[in-house]
């Protein structure tokens, strides 16, 4: 039966990273679903267009589009045994689609992840942080700057804060996902499947406690 985990948690707690790292210690795929839009969109799929249409106008992408993104990118080879879900679903009615959804390929939700952090750490975190333009390179000025002021190490290009990183952007961003993730951080709670790690440890102390959470 393929295995299928919900990571949650605020921006800036660390969920990409620890995605990636118990996506290389489980065999599992990454699938965020930030990246999945931005494909999506980059590559004029037919769902990509589909979610443009209302994107350009300001509305939100209905939910069965989300979900058919979701569908076809579990298909794919690579997801044969379950897959590591970032950033979806986000609401309750997007768990319960997202259940009768991994029907269709003999698996369910075994257990979510839900990395928990003090908020004026996850601002400290976020405000910090400074994006290459080329490839997306990411640094921080306090935990991992890079060698030379305003310059990526890796290509040479310069460094940008993008707008939802500044301070007062990163609040409301935390606080909005707060209250949107509040019902499903209890609906996962009320079957059992919640994990809460404390995600203000160490990347390795967080990445251990997931492993042992999830005794994978």
């Amino acid at each position: 039966m393929a295995n299928y985990l919900v990571l949650l948690g605020p921006p800036g707690v660390g969920k990409g990273t620890q995605a990636k790292i118990i996506s290389e210690r489980t065999s599992l795929a990454h699938i965020s679903s930030g990246d999945l839009f931005r494909e999506n969109l980059k590559n004029q799929t037919k769902l990509g267009m589909l979610a443009q249409t209302f994107m350009s106008k300001g509305e939100l992408v209905p939910d069965d589009v989300t979900i058919a993104m979701i569908r076809e990118r579990l298909a794919q080879p690579d997801c044969v045994s379950g897959a590591i879900l970032d950033g979806f679903p986000r609401t309750p009615s997007q768990a319960d689609a997202l259940a009768v959804m991994l029907e269709e390929f003999d698996g369910m939700v075994d257990a979510v992840p839900f990395i928990t952090g003090a908020e004026d750490v996850l601002v400290e975190r976020l405000s910090n942080r400074w994006t290459c333009r080329a490839n997306g390179h990411v640094f921080n000025q306090k935990s991992n700057p890079s060698k030379e002021i305003g310059i990526c190490d890796i290509d040479g290009s310069d460094l940008y804060q993008r707008d939802d990183d500044k301070a007062e952007t990163v609040k409301r961003r935390i606080q909005v996902y707060l209250e949107q993730t509040s019902p499903l951080i209890a609906y996962y709670r009320t079957q059992g499947k919640l994990i809460e790690v404390d995600g203000m440890q160490t990347i390795e102390q967080v990445s251990e406690a997931l492993v042992s959470a999830l005794k994978m």
